[in-house]
């Protein structure tokens, strides 16, 4: 029976696929495929957080780290790097620690 997935997926699948008897039909991605279906996988993780708990949610988070380290790659950055700025930010005007919901300004 034919699955059609149409999506970008880790480099060991297609083997684990043949492991399984079936026969994976790919193809390799140009830069700017790549970066969309990148960002297409972002958010195929973020709705897959969002609707997980527990240990799949971190099992789902760190997918959305490696897609996030990936990106980065494509902005010649590290995920370290990232996670550097995200320090800095968070240095700079707060983390998310303290649940400030802002309602309005007057």
């Amino acid at each position: 029976m034919e699955k059609v997935y149409n999506k970008l997926v880790r480099d060991n699948i297609p083997d684990i696929i043949r492991t399984n008897g079936e026969e994976p039909c790919i193809r390799v991605l140009d830069e700017i495929e790549y970066k969309s279906e990148l960002e297409k996988k972002l958010k195929e993780e973020y709705l897959e957080v969002i609707s997980s708990s527990g240990k799949e949610r971190i099992e789902e988070l760190a997918d959305m780290i490696e897609v996030i380290k990936y990106l980065g790659k494509l902005e010649n950055v590290t995920l370290d790097e990232i996670i550097s700025i995200a320090g800095e930010k968070s240095l700079k005007k707060g983390a998310f620690e303290k649940k400030i919901f802002l309602e309005k300004v007057i």
